[in-house]
């Protein structure tokens, strides 16, 4: 049968910015021979993020996911739906996903690499399991309630940076949720800023891309900041830091400003911003969802609980067809989603 994917062209070197040119889309006739405990799917959704362009270096200064190879094709978390099957697991019709889901109209998988979705557990609204109950809802909510250190009742402040985007704007419904009671949102557009606001349930938000981020902070956070969902690191973070308060917490989630830098993960902090995590006694470690998988399934009926109650709210951004894929990568990377970036590959 005839297919489509998408492989790696090149690579935009460390420090630069990734380009559509990287990336190359391909036909190709995929056999239709399958082997026992292998299944033949087609590809529904596929999830583009930030953690791909570590990916896209020979290094990906990980030692839990590797680098993309040249002229092979692309994978990241994936959803599609079964049309054969040679293993007791699955039959045709499931739903099924990976977090390796290769970039192609239609594959052939082994079925112990999948998962079997339940689309009740979503109301139907199966590409949330790429997002809002998938790692990304798991990385807000484990990270808050495992590095957060959220005290019902003792009226903390909660900043969260890239906070429009898919961790982001759920980490700040689940920090109110947790119990904060000032949420602050830190993004890129004023429509993102109001967005926060009217539709997520955050007291305020920040367009970092205007003139005076420190003081329009400090008026949002006249307390203080008592957490920090950090989703940026570079010269927003150090804003943010200079305004945390003793013994306050930062939830190192991720570093998206730095990722086209030749830099170590995480990122390496200016001396004197350095200097105030001592002083203050702010804890900044390290959090990998990853390996907390044993609360994974008891979270994920949590997440899926507060969406069908309307206490957490969805945005996703969909791109469709498999051949916008590279694109939609690049505009996640520059901040062009709500929500999180989805590609809806078929119906």
């Amino acid at each position: 049968m005839k297919i489509k994917r998408v492989v790696l062209a090149s690579r935009p070197g460390n420090d630069r910015e990734p380009v559509e040119e990287n990336f190359r889309l391909e036909e190709l006739t995929l056999s239709e021979e399958l082997t026992e405990g292998q299944v033949l799917a087609r590809t529904l959704f596929l999830s583009v993020d930030p953690y791909l362009r570590c990916r896209m270096n020979e290094d990906t200064g990980t030692d839990y996911i590797g680098p993309w190879k040249i002229s092979e094709v692309l994978d990241s978390g994936g959803i599609g739906v079964v049309e054969e099957s040679r293993t007791s697991q699955f039959t045709a019709g499931d739903f099924i996903t990976s977090f390796n889901w290769p970039w192609q109209t239609k594959c052939i998988l082994n079925g112990d690499s999948l998962q079997k979705l339940d689309p009740s557990l979503v109301d139907g609204h199966i590409s949330n399991y790429l997002g809002a109950v998938g790692l990304t809802g798991l990385t807000a909510l484990i990270g808050i309630k495992e590095k957060g250190h959220v005290i019902p009742g003792a009226n903390q402040t909660m900043v969260v940076s890239g906070a429009a985007g898919a961790c982001g704007s759920l980490a700040g419904q689940i920090g109110r949720i947790l119990g904060c009671s000032n949420i602050v949102g830190i993004c890129g557009t004023e429509q993102k800023c109001k967005l926060l606001v009217s539709d997520l349930g955050f007291d305020s938000a920040v367009n970092y891309k205007e003139y005076g981020l420190d003081e329009k902070l400090r008026a949002c956070c006249p307390n203080g900041v008592d957490v920090y969902f950090d989703n940026v690191g570079g010269e927003i973070s150090d804003k943010v830091i200079h305004q945390m308060n003793q013994n306050s917490h930062i939830i190192l989630c991720g570093q998206i400003s730095q990722y086209n830098k030749d830099v170590s993960y995480p990122p390496p902090l200016h001396a004197e911003t350095a200097a105030i995590l001592k002083q203050r006694n702010i804890t900044r470690e390290r959090f990998l969802v990853l390996t907390y998988a044993d609360q994974h399934n008891s979270a994920i009926v949590q997440l899926s609980q507060w969406i069908k109650t309307g206490k957490l709210k969805v945005k996703e951004t969909t791109v469709h067809g498999l051949e916008n894929t590279a694109g939609a990568f690049l505009s996640m990377m520059a901040g062009g989603n709500i929500g999180k970036q989805i590609v809806q590959v078929s119906e």
